[in-house]
C-alpha cells in the first residue's frame, strides 16, 4: 500500500511526523505500507527552519510543489494541477491530507477525480461560519474523505450532523499529542534562557499569530497592557515572527518584563511551553498542547478546532475582549486556574490507530 502524505503548512508537519514514524515501524514489522511525503509550498519557505525535520525526528518531504501565492483561488488551482502531475509520476492507493487548509482542499479533490482513497486527518473541525476561509476547505475535504480520522466526540459530531456515514468516521485521538509526548523528553531549553535570568514555572508564554488580531492596533495596545500589568512583574516571553514582532514594537510598549524574541526551534519551544507557569496565545494548537502538558491556556479566540481543551482541558476561551482577559489573567495569578483532564484518546498512540486502520481496510493493496 502506497500513502501519499501532503503537508501544506508548518504546523501541518507535527502532525505528519507520528504517521510516518508508524507507518516506518510497520514495515519493518513486515507490512505492505510506504509513503511518500509532499509539501505544496517551496524549498526554501522562511517558515521550515533547518532544524524542522530533525527536531521532529523525520525525513524532509520527498518533493516541493513550489506553489506560493498569495491568492487562494490562484493557490487552489496551482495545486491542483501540480499535484495532479505528481500522482501521475508516483501513484497511490491512499493520499493523506491535514487539517483545514487550501492545499488539504485542492488536493482531496484531485485524489477523488483519480478515484484515489483519501484519508483527512484531524477531520470534523467545524465553526459552522461559512465566512472563516477555512470553513469551505473542512467541508469538501470531509465530504470527499474515505477515512475520517477525529480527534474528538465534538468532531464525531459536527460529522454526523453534516450527514456523514459512521462507517467513514474514525475516534482515533490527537495527533499533536504523539508528537509532544514523544519528543517530552528531547526538549532543549534555549541558550538564552539563563541569560534573561529565566526560573521554570516563573514567567508567562505568549504567541500571537492571527493577522485579524495584529491588525486592530487599539485593541491589540489594550490586550497586551492588561497581559504585562497583570503579570505582576513575572517575565512574558514572546518568541514570534518578524510580522508580529513589527506589530508588537509598533505599539511602542515600554515595559522591563516583556521580551521580544524571534521564532524558536520545535524542540525550544516546546521546552518553553513545558516549563512556564502559562501561555497566552490565540492557536488552536498550542492550547491542545497546554492541555496535555497541565499547563494554564488563555486562548486569544472566541472558537477552537477541539472544545475539549476548554471544556475539560487546562484551556480557556477570552476572545479578543480585554476585559476577559483581565479577569483570566487575575484567575491565574491568584493560583486558582482548573486542573483540567485530558480528553479521551489524547494518549500518544493516535498515528498507531491510523495506520492499523489503514491496513486493515487495504488489506490486498
Amino acid at each position: 500500500m502506497k500513502i501519499t502524505i501532503v503537508a501544506g503548512a508548518r504546523p501541518n508537519f507535527m502532525k505528519i511526523a507520528p504517521i510516518t514514524r508508524a507507518i516506518e515501524k510497520a514495515r519493518k514489522e513486515g507490512k505492505n505500507i510506504s509513503y511518500r511525503l509532499i509539501y505544496t509550498g517551496k524549498q526554501d519557505d522562511s517558515s521550515l527552519d533547518a532544524s524542522l525535520f530533525s527536531d521532529l525526528d523525520m525525513k524532509a518531504p520527498d518533493v516541493y510543489l513550489n506553489i506560493d501565492d498569495k491568492n487562494p483561488i490562484k493557490t487552489a488551482a496551482q495545486i491542483m494541477m501540480a499535484f495532479d502531475d505528481e500522482l501521475s509520476a508516483n501513484p497511490a492507493q491512499i493520499v493523506l491530507v491535514v487539517d483545514d487548509l487550501t492545499p488539504t482542499m485542492a488536493c482531496t479533490i484531485v485524489a477523488k477525480k483519480r478515484h484515489i482513497k483519501v484519508a483527512h486527518l484531524v477531520a470534523g473541525t467545524r465553526s459552522f461560519d461559512i465566512d472563516m476561509p477555512k470553513e469551505a476547505n473542512v467541508i469538501i475535504a470531509d465530504g470527499l474523505s474515505d477515512y475520517l480520522f477525529t480527534a474528538g466526540m465534538v468532531a464525531n459530531r459536527n460529522l454526523n450532523q453534516s450527514g456523514t456515514e459512521s462507517e467513514h468516521v474514525y475516534h482515533v485521538g490527537n495527533i499533536l499529542i504523539d508528537t509532544i509526548r514523544y519528543n517530552r523528553s528531547r526538549l532543549i531549553q534555549p541558550v538564552w534562557f539563563s541569560i534573561l535570568g529565566l526560573k521554570e514555572k516563573e514567567y508567562i508564554l505568549l504567541t500571537l499569530n492571527r493577522r485579524s488580531l495584529l491588525n486592530d492596533e487599539k485593541n491589540l495596545r489594550e490586550l497586551i497592557n492588561v497581559i504585562i500589568k497583570s503579570s505582576r512583574g513575572m517575565p512574558i516571553i514572546v518568541p514570534v515572527h518578524t510580522y508580529v514582532r513589527e506589530a508588537i514594537k509598533s505599539l511602542n510598549i515600554q515595559a522591563d518584563n516583556l521580551h521580544i524574541l524571534p521564532t524558536q526551534s520545535y524542540l525550544s519551544f516546546g521546552y518553553l511551553m513545558n516549563k512556564a507557569q502559562a501561555v497566552i496565545t490565540d492557536s488552536g494548537n498550542i492550547a491542545e498542547e497546554a492541555t496535555f502538558l497541565g499547563i494554564p491556556c488563555i486562548t486569544l479566540n472566541t472558537y477552537a478546532e477541539h472544545p475539549e481543551t476548554y471544556r475539560i482541558g487546562t484551556n480557556e476561551l477570552v476572545g479578543e475582549d480585554p476585559a476577559l482577559l483581565l479577569e483570566a489573567m487575575q484567575t491565574l495569578m491568584d493560583g486558582k486556574w482548573k486542573k483540567g483532564e485530558l480528553p479521551d484518546r489524547w494518549d500518544g498512540k493516535t498515528a498507531e490507530r491510523i495506520v492499523q486502520i489503514l491496513l486493515e481496510g487495504n488489506s490486498d493493496k
